[in-house]
């Protein structure tokens, strides 16, 4: 069975080594296990609430009860850019005119910002490559959205999501390539190393502050811009089926777009609903798959389920409610993993 819960000290071997398999341009999950430890750390103390908000984050891991593994990582961090700043590009526009030469030109230009400082942010989603199947990376990425729609409280109004952007095969980034390599003097990989690391005061010495006009990069670098990397586009329509939308803004790195959204606005916060749990000797299987979670704060669990549900009860096999943490009677929270059609 799969069963995605918190992050805890345990399957720091297992994270560890899931990074090793994420490869370049994934920045939140580097190969340092001092920092992964720290990360689950922090996600433990955030629980307790014992975190100040600007160290706020949830780290979630898809487990593979019967070989008792990890195999894959998603998170949530609650505020960016309150203790370093939260930069990206702003793709926008300038207008240069002139009446006398009978010149109008719009031209389109990006911008460094900091507009998306204090949101909360989707990040660090990967599942080892051998368990892409049977719904898995849906499951992974979407339970984020209901613990959202369960704990709206402790997040913030708008919600982003950075995709990764294009690089090729070697690891090279056409956008790093024509812009960034310019200011930094250092390959794309470790600068994006950096960044996920969180030493990031190097982009504020560095970055141009002027806006930087598109026309005068070059053709590879133009078309990149706001294009999600390949193997991203599955995990990008994922978060597009929830609400999300790319508004204008790319990263300074490889140029892949931010999708945001109002929590208030999401698929799971309009949609889930809470239901009472009937433990059953067997379960007819239905035709829709659903994320079932406990709604326990600091124990949560949530599986997948093809379970013949209604909105007053969802009948759990005994394995199902002990792998919640359920009994019957009690609640848990209910949402079809794909958008129902009317």
């Amino acid at each position: 069975m799969m069963i995605v819960r918190h992050a805890e000290h345990k399957d720091l071997d297992d994270i560890y080594i899931l990074a090793g398999k994420s490869g370049i341009g994934l920045t939140s999950l580097p190969q340092n296990k001092e920092i992964l430890s720290a990360r689950i750390l922090r996600t433990q103390n955030t629980l307790q609430g014992q975190a100040a908000q600007s160290e706020q984050g949830y780290l979630f891991v898809l487990e593979d009860t019967e070989l008792q593994r990890v195999v894959g990582v998603s998170a949530i961090e609650v505020s960016v850019g309150l203790t370093e700043p939260f930069y990206n590009y702003h793709v926008g526009k300038q207008v240069h005119a002139s009446q006398a030469l009978n010149v109008y030109q719009t031209l389109n230009t990006l911008f460094l910002s900091n507009d998306h400082t204090g949101c909360s942010e989707l990040c660090t989603l990967f599942l080892d490559p051998d368990f892409r199947k049977n719904q898995n990376g849906k499951f992974l990425s979407k339970i984020r959205f209901l613990f959202m729609a369960a704990f709206q409280d402790c997040f913030k109004n708008t919600l982003i999501a950075e995709m990764r952007g294009y690089s090729d095969e070697n690891g090279r980034s056409p956008f790093w390539d024509a812009l960034g390599h310019h200011f930094f003097d250092m390959d794309f990989a470790t600068a994006d190393y950096l960044s996920g690391i969180g030493q990031k005061v190097f982009i504020a010495e560095l970055m141009p502050r002027f806006p930087v006009y598109i026309d005068l990069l070059p053709s590879a670098a133009q078309q990149v811009i706001a294009q999600v990397h390949p193997q991203t586009l599955p995990a990008a329509h994922v978060l597009e089926t929830e609400g999300l939308r790319y508004q204008g803004y790319v990263d300074i790195f490889d140029a892949g777009p931010t999708l945001e959204a109002e929590i208030k606005d999401l698929r799971a916060v309009q949609n889930s609903h809470v239901c009472k749990v009937k433990v059953v000797p067997e379960v007819p299987e239905g035709t829709i798959r659903y994320l079932v979670a406990n709604d326990c704060y600091q124990h949560y669990r949530a599986i997948l389920v093809s379970n013949q549900a209604d909105h007053a009860s969802l009948p759990l096999t005994v394995a199902q409610a002990e792998a919640l943490g359920v009994q019957a009677g009690q609640c848990v929270r209910l949402l079809p993993l794909d958008i129902m059609e009317k």
